[in-house]
């Protein structure tokens, strides 16, 4: 495969989006942010790791609850500006409230209904401890 670009281009920010996408599946897991060191330890390890904007350090996914997300490939856009991980989800959540993916909640673009989709696989209270 021919290279045409360094990877992501951390000089346009200093945080790009990462979009988490389940290997097998194709389902989008989540979005979260990473910076060059981030994006750095995610290569070395094979192991996602993100950045917290609120805790302002590194995020290694999965650190707490051992919802880990194992790298099984990586891609950037066009413009070097967004990250596209593909994972192994390992203990079958992405979101920290539970559920498999971030976007468990659809709307109804006719009615503006929002519905729930899917269960809970693991209690935050019981994981987290609040």
């Amino acid at each position: 495969m021919a290279s045409d670009s360094t990877g992501p281009d951390f000089s346009k920010s200093e945080l790009l989006p990462a979009i988490a996408q389940d290997a097998e599946s194709g389902d989008v897991l989540m979005m979260a942010w990473m910076n060059e060191e981030a994006w750095k330890e995610t290569l070395a390890t094979n192991k996602v790791v993100y950045f917290s904007r609120s805790r302002q350090k590194l995020w290694r996914k999965g650190e707490e609850s051992g919802n880990v997300q194992e790298l099984k490939a990586v891609y950037f856009d066009c413009d070097s500006d967004c990250i596209l991980v593909k994972v192994n989800q390992i203990g079958g959540a992405a979101c920290h409230t539970g559920y498999r993916s971030c976007f468990f909640r659809r709307i109804d673009p006719a009615t503006g209904d929002i519905a729930t989709e899917g269960d809970r696989v693991f209690d935050p209270a019981e994981v987290y401890g609040k």
